[in-house]
Parts: structure tokens; sequence; C-alpha cells
């Protein structure tokens, strides 16, 4: 079992950034993919960013270039990095993790509001 807890969130201008952080109950080196996702109000949750145990990071289209996934081994906790934000950026956002261990398992966090004003 992993519980992930959110932070960070909050109420941004346009163009302003934040950083997300998703603190793990256990060692994050022992999570295969990290993940974030969001979800505006009306919409699907969809994904945002993935860096996996091998390093490799990957983004969706729609944050490419204005968002970086890290992490911090030593905290157990990964990180989001949004930067010139804008109001389709609002929404609650969710960090998610997978380990494989036989067979995969999942978890969320509670999510985050992120609230981008114009």
């Amino acid at each position: 079992q992993v519980r992930l807890v959110e932070s960070g969130g909050g109420l941004v201008q346009a163009g302003g950034s934040l950083r997300l952080s998703c603190t793990a109950s256990r060692s994050i080196s022992t999570i295969n993919d990290m993940s974030w996702y969001r979800q505006a109000p009306g919409k699907q949750r969809e994904w945002v960013a993935t860096l996996n145990n091998g390093d490799t990071t990957t983004y969706a289209d729609s944050v490419k270039g204005r968002a970086a996934i890290s992490r911090d081994n030593a905290e157990n906790t990964f990180y989001l990095q949004m930067n010139s934000l804008k109001s389709e950026d609002t929404a609650v956002y969710y960090c998610y993790a997978r380990i494989l261990s036989h067979i995969w398992y999942s978890y969320w966090g509670q999510g985050t509001q992120v609230t981008v004003s114009s």
C-alpha cells in the first residue's frame, strides 16, 4: 500500500507558476511510474505527465514546454512544476503511482485544486 498526499495547489494569476508536490508513504524508489493527472470541471480526468524509474519523462501536448516533473527520493516526493499558467490549466490535480510487484498496483492521491485567474 502507498498513500499519496498532494500539496501546493492554490490560486495563481495567468502567466504565473506553481509547484505541486506528491509525498508518498514509502520510498518512491520502489515506484515504477509517477504521474500527474488533472480534472477540470465538467471534463474527464486527463493525463499530464509521467516520470518513470528510469528517469524518462513524458508530457501531454497541452503542457509540453511549460511543465516539468521531477522527484526527490530522499523526501519520498515527486513534483510537478507548472509555468506560464493559463486559465485552461484550472483543475484538480492528482498524483498517481504504479508499482509492479508480480502485478501492477495503482494508487491515487486525493487531489489539489489549482485555479488560474485571467
